[in-house]
């Protein structure tokens, strides 16, 4: 932001002077009125102008529905193949026979692999703020089966109900016998498809910057426009933010799929710019795809997994339940749900829930449910505030452009 105010500055200074040698009598300048109309899309939200915001939102909709259509329309033997593909395994799903154990076994699968692909190009993709699926699901979900697994002393859930629920299989376990090695790899499938959700929905930045750097086009993106910007201020850098993402893209650009690799392998909030720089730089579709999935669905989630499988080992929950227990003057009050909650996941998972024990909600399972939601529902409008403004853009843009041609 400091080198856009100082390339400000020197562009008012030079038509300040060429103003006064009689060769400019425009006095707008294209920066300040890119931050202008970015004030003014930013204002755009739901809390603020709640009616506009909306009518933008339908309306963007609207248009990116037209060019989708338009888009399959001109790519109608895939559909239309699709669509056959569709119709047969259709067919096959309800035609009875003995294929159908191998169908439904195919379904169940696939839709366990689906959802977490899904949750997984959520949490990347750049829709609105992003939902963070690690935190909501993936990550409790890995804790719940670590803390089943050592109070089971088995990771052999019946199935069904798992992976709805989990509960202890009839046969006792060996104490012990479960190790670390035994709960990753009961956990591999889903968070393997996670990670690969991640992969997928890195993809955006780096094919709009492609795209923008073959054709010559200005994208409608503001983050490669701050690219841009960083590229042509990389010497005068002096915060650290931009000392970080000039870091990344370094790395990227010069040690290429090792670098890329690097980069996904570590929780990275900075990655976006690698993508954005690898479409800039022209590096190879499958370069930086294979990098990234390597890096995000393997090494970066073998890494998640290990640290919420240790944090939620059974002498690591205990102590941390005494250490709240510690806690001056709050800490016996604290504690007290924290037992209730790990007594009634104990109860749940021999399946003796129905045996009269009374099954009272906890609070922290209440609390969770409601972050979840509360979390869900600012996704879902930080989804509508983005595209009514990028709406608002598309206007702005109009209005530049009619009076450019004037």
């Amino acid at each position: 932001m400091a080198e856009n105010g100082t390339d400000c500055d020197q562009r008012r200074i030079g038509m300040i002077k060429e103003q006064h040698n009689g060769n400019f009598t425009d006095p707008s300048l294209p920066c300040e009125r890119k931050r202008r109309d970015r004030e003014e899309r930013q204002n755009i939200v739901l809390w603020r102008q709640p009616l506009i915001t909306l009518q933008y939102f339908f309306l963007e909709t609207l248009i990116n529905l037209k060019e989708w259509t338009i888009k399959l329309w001109h790519r109608r033997s895939i559909v239309v193949s699709f669509l056959l593909l569709l119709a047969v395994l259709t067919a096959a799903y309800y035609i009875e026979g003995t294929h159908q154990q191998y169908v439904q076994y195919t379904e169940k699968k696939f839709l366990w692999c689906a959802y977490w692909v899904g949750l997984g190009i959520l949490s990347s993709v750049g829709l609105g703020t992003g939902l963070h699926t690690f935190l909501l699901y993936l990550g409790p979900h890995i804790a719940s089966v670590t803390l089943a697994a050592y109070e089971c002393n088995s990771v052999n859930f019946p199935e069904p109900p798992y992976p709805d629920q989990i509960i202890c299989p009839d046969e006792e376990g060996i104490e012990g016998s479960v190790s670390l090695w035994t709960i990753i790899s009961k956990v591999r499938v889903e968070a393997c498809m996670w990670g690969a959700g991640t992969a997928i929905g890195e993809l955006p930045p780096y094919f709009m910057a492609r795209a923008a750097r073959l054709s010559g086009a200005e994208p409608d993106d503001e983050e490669y426009q701050e690219f841009e910007e960083m590229l042509e201020h990389a010497e005068a850098a002096q915060d650290f933010a931009s000392r970080a993402k000039l870091a990344v893209q370094n790395l990227v650009q010069k040690v290429g799929f090792f670098g890329i690799l690097a980069c996904a392998s570590i929780p990275n909030p900075l990655f976006d710019l690698a993508g954005i720089t690898c479409g800039h730089f022209l590096v190879p579709f499958w370069t930086f795809f294979g990098a990234t999935l390597i890096g995000k669905a393997i090494i970066k989630m073998h890494i998640q997994k290990l640290f919420v499988i240790i944090t939620f080992s059974k002498h690591i929950v205990q102590q941390m339940v005494s250490l709240i227990g510690a806690v001056p003057s709050i800490g016996p009050s604290l504690q007290k749900p924290f037992q209730e909650y790990l007594e009634a996941q104990r109860i749940k998972l021999h399946h003796k829930s129905d045996n009269g024990v009374p099954q009272g909600e906890n609070w922290l399972s209440w609390m969770f449910e409601k972050l979840v939601i509360v979390m869900v529902c600012y996704f879902i409008l930080s989804i509508i505030n983005s595209m009514a403004q990028s709406y608002a853009k598309r206007v702005q843009q109009k209005m530049y452009s009619e009076e450019k041609t004037k």
